[in-house]
């Protein structure tokens, strides 16, 4: 993200045409819970989560991304601050979360007796974690330090806290369990930005870990690199470019993954190709596809002979799994979409996995997923057991997501101020600053620097939080 403390917070966006608004069937609100903050039980007593924001997202026709990055040349991109227009509404703790979106291939992991077939899981599930940032060319608000995000969801299976650990440099630290005790899943993030001109590249930093509790597994990885093109003048769009090496740390098989640059002519546009080897680096399997699609694995052999059909300029047919094949890889996945692939299929192929449909209404709604529209929700009730320092109660998101643009600029300013002079006076009175939920120390896998769960967030004793907001 751009925004910084450092800013002059003096924009406002009032006077600025908002997008056509979206239709909305006034039954289909009520049941979203936009009014009245309440989510529906259905029958089967499983929450409904919300369908739609309560206001479309905010053009951004009118404004150029370079009128702001032009003045800020050779400063760090970390301190530059950018219009609201260019944020959606979410905190990038938030944004984080919808690495839970897929959650279906840890529990497919967790269910697999063959350590290959887990890994195969895992690697999609290491894919699927980026597909949500495909064609989300907004950018997240970034965290106020000290700030935190919950999110239960009892039908999925898992609990999930994050927490903003540090301002400068930016690092956000995550935990989440499987509410059947069968899986960890912990990492902190700290991104990288670099400005090229015409794109701005977001390097990660910092290790993710899976554990599988009932097969004593652990798999650590680093996400690719994110890029956004043409910052400066035509139509934003996203890749991700980067090898990702997913490490089992118990058997020592190793997942390779290449997520390939987009190149001249754009042929290998979001392409991920890769393998998995055993601890004698002997190749198991290849896996093959594009992260805004599905991922596909076979065995070596008919993987090299059809690359050498191929180069010798056989009759290569774009070859369709049956919808057999596809049914019998997702029946655990109920919300699979009807997608027209452009990956091509070899024969014998394996699915792994495949991106879920969007909202019809995504477009309007910053190209959210439906996980990523009930991310903000507040149901009834849940404020009294949110800790204060909870994205959901950021006035300035929650304003932008209301459609009050020039309320969430102003509150913005004020938060941003407020985080400053809660700075200026620990250092004037020689005050540390002290997480509350996570705390520094090492990888038990890697042996790196990391940030690790203290413990005690669900036992909700909120009451040294600090004021933030």
């Amino acid at each position: 993200g751009f925004d910084s403390d450092n800013s002059s917070g003096d924009f406002s966006e009032a006077n600025h045409k908002v997008a056509e608004m979206l239709d909305l069937d006034p039954h289909q609100s009520n049941r979203s819970g936009k009014h009245n903050g309440e989510a529906e039980i259905q029958e089967n007593g499983i929450k409904r989560h919300r369908t739609s924001l309560p206001a479309p997202m905010f053009s951004r026709s009118d404004f150029s991304v370079w009128s702001i990055l032009k003045k800020c040349i050779g400063l760090e991109l970390s301190k530059i601050t950018m219009p609201i227009v260019f944020n959606e509404p979410l905190s990038f703790l938030q944004r984080i979360t919808e690495y839970m979106e897929h959650i279906y291939l840890i529990n497919k992991a967790c269910s697999h007796a063959d350590p290959l077939e887990r890994m195969q899981a895992v690697a999609a599930f290491a894919v699927s974690a980026v597909a949500s940032q495909w064609e989300r060319t907004g950018k997240p608000f970034n965290p106020l330090l000290g700030e935190t995000y919950e999110l239960t969801r009892e039908d999925l299976g898992f609990r999930f806290i994050s927490e903003q650990v540090s301002h400068h440099p930016p690092i956000s630290a995550f935990y989440s369990e499987g509410l059947n005790k069968d899986f960890i899943f912990h990492g902190s993030i700290y991104p990288k930005l670099k400005f090229w001109g015409k794109s701005i590249e977001a390097e990660p930093r910092g290790t993710i870990t899976l554990e599988l509790l009932k097969h004593n597994e652990a798999y650590t990885w680093t996400n690719p690199t994110c890029c956004v093109h043409n910052v400066i003048i035509g139509k934003l769009w996203l890749e991700q470019y980067g090898t990702v090496e997913i490490v089992n740390h118990s058997t020592g098989d190793k997942c390779v993954l290449n997520f390939k640059p987009c190149g001249l002519f754009g042929k290998e546009l979001h392409r991920v190709e890769g393998y998995i080897q055993d601890k004698n680096r002997k190749k198991l399997c290849v896996i093959y596809g594009k992260w805004t699609e599905c991922l596909w694995c076979t065995d070596p052999t008919t993987y090299e002979t059809y690359k050498k059909n191929e180069r010798r300029g056989g009759e290569q047919k774009k070859s369709k799994p049956s919808e057999d094949v596809i049914k019998s890889e997702n029946d655990e996945a109920d919300d699979m979409p009807e997608v027209q692939d452009t990956v091509q299929f070899i024969p014998g192929s394996k699915l792994l996995w495949r991106i879920n449909c969007r909202p019809p209404n995504s477009s309007q709604m910053y190209n959210f997923t439906s996980f990523a529209v009930s991310l903000n929700e507040l149901e009834k009730g849940m404020e009294a057991i949110l800790a204060p320092t909870d994205c959901r109660l950021r006035p300035d998101i929650r304003n932008m997501e209301n459609g009050n643009m020039d309320v969430a600029s102003k509150e913005k300013e004020r938060l941003e101020e407020k985080q400053r002079a809660a700075r200026k006076d620990r250092a004037r009175d020689e005050v540390e600053w002290h997480t509350r939920w996570f705390h520094q120390g090492t990888n038990p896998y890697t042996g790196t620097s990391d940030w690790l769960y203290s413990g005690g967030y669900f036992d909700r004793d909120f009451s040294d939080c600090p004021d933030i907001y």
